[in-house]
């Protein structure tokens, strides 16, 4: 298995899919490494030599932020939300959709498992 930015990534895949395993890189960006290093995309991971290991590890070192990096900042830019008020930073606070999209139905991913309210009547003594 090929190590780049502290991720193993799988040896039979291709090797722009195999560079998608990585946070912060998705198919353009994978293509785009694949062009600038002059790698074919179509070759397996595994097939891949030393030297072409590498390159793609110092162009993706020297060209973008991955993994760790990327995940702090977006955290750091979430906080810095909250920390201000601002409507977007309430909409993170409170675990709601932050982009606009309607809560009164099909916001189950950002507000979690239904919490039941009522539905509990008074028993009357006979």
């Amino acid at each position: 298995m090929a190590r780049i930015a502290g991720v193993d990534l799988p040896d039979h895949k291709k090797l722009e899919v195999a560079l998608t395993y990585l946070y912060g890189i998705g198919w353009s960006r994978a293509r785009e490494i694949c062009e600038k290093t002059g790698i074919p995309c179509t070759k397996r991971l595994g097939e891949l030599t030393p030297d072409e290991l590498n390159t793609i590890r110092k162009f993706i070192e020297q060209n973008y932020k991955v993994e760790g990096d990327l995940r702090r900042e977006v955290q750091l830019n979430i906080k810095k939300l909250i920390d201000i008020g601002c409507y977007r930073g309430i909409r993170h606070a409170k675990g709601l959709p932050v982009r606009g999209q309607q809560t009164r139905t099909n916001a189950r991913t950002r507000k979690g498992k239904r919490k039941t309210v009522g539905g509990t009547k008074k028993k009357v003594a006979k």
